[in-house]
């Protein structure tokens, strides 16, 4: 049992408040499993029972067939994780801040030293491992984040929402290097950047209020939302091409998704109506709003039938 193994964990506060509510999903020993969800959807809840900071209210979690709560020192042995307010320190360089972690972890100085120049080679940063981290970029100083779990000789690497406030470039730098690593490691990414998720993870998990409500690739994911193209007009008047079915408002136009076939007896209608439109293949920001804002958007009366 290999991987990352969860059976209906749940979370709850004062035995009222679900910060986590029967979660069970499953991912194999290398690659990248990214979560998705709103502020307080549960994220970082399950990311810290996984990596033994908290205690789960139920359920069963394994990491590499070990068991979380039975076999926590076990556990961490085999994990590392980089949490969501993690930093570089400012006053220590990039060698010093992987130095420092591998003796907390409990490694010798001879074999330290060996573990940072080798962790600092792989993400490139050899040649600033001296450099105070106050003078890196905020990319450069992720990757040094990214350096000290690897320089573990974990396996099992948890990142809580990495790329969160980088530049576009620093991301895209990031992303390069965590596709890289996924064909060695398993890492189980958080985020808020459903383009991250889309493009970097072999699978992606949709949660919302502590209830996952959809996990799989993005292929298993169109297949469960039950269609393949997403028709969008920006007017805010809806087409007469749209009437009889269900759309979404959304950014002052309206969307709808829709099976191929369909797609193409809709989009001759609106071009016969003179309306403006973009035609694609459902994206996960559609499949996103499909699970986790369909109820929200209903109850606020963005959402309506015809």
């Amino acid at each position: 049992m290999d991987g990352i193994v969860c059976k209906g964990i749940s979370k709850t506060y004062d035995g009222r408040n679900y910060a986590l509510k029967g979660v069970s999903l499953s991912f194999p020993s290398r690659g990248i499993i990214a979560l998705i969800g709103r502020n307080g959807a549960g994220k970082t809840t399950l990311v810290r029972i996984l990596a033994t900071q908290l205690m789960p209210s139920g359920g069963k979690a394994y990491i590499n067939g070990v068991d979380v709560v039975k076999e926590p020192a076990r556990v961490r042995d085999m994990i590392a994780i980089v949490p969501q307010e993690a930093r570089a320190i400012p006053w220590l360089s990039p060698y010093q801040t992987v130095f420092s972690y591998l003796l907390y972890r409990g490694f010798g100085y001879g074999e330290a030293r060996k573990r940072v120049k080798e962790a600092l080679r792989k993400l490139g940063l050899g040649h600033q491992e001296n450099k105070l981290n106050r003078m890196l970029s905020g990319g450069t100083k992720r990757k040094v984040m990214v350096a000290t779990v690897l320089s573990s000789g974990a396996k099992v690497i948890f990142l809580d929402e990495p790329t969160t406030g980088l530049d576009p470039i620093s991301r895209a730098d990031l992303w390069n290097l965590l596709n890289a690593l996924k064909k060695e490691y398993l890492i189980f990414l958080t985020t808020h950047y459903l383009e991250e998720a889309e493009h970097l993870a072999d699978r992606i998990g949709i949660i919302e209020e502590g209830r996952l409500l959809a996990i799989g690739s993005m292929d298993e994911l169109r297949k469960k939302v039950g269609h393949q193209y997403s028709i969008r007009v920006t007017q805010a008047t809806r087409p007469k091409a749209f009437a009889g079915m269900r759309t979404t408002k959304i950014d002052g136009g309206h969307q709808l998704m829709t099976s191929e076939r369909k797609a193409f007896e809709i989009t001759n209608r609106l071009v016969r109506e003179r309306v403006r439109f973009s035609t694609n293949p459902i994206s996960l920001e559609d499949i996103f709003y499909h699970f986790a804002r369909r109820q929200i958007t209903e109850e606020n009366g963005e959402g309506e039938e015809w």
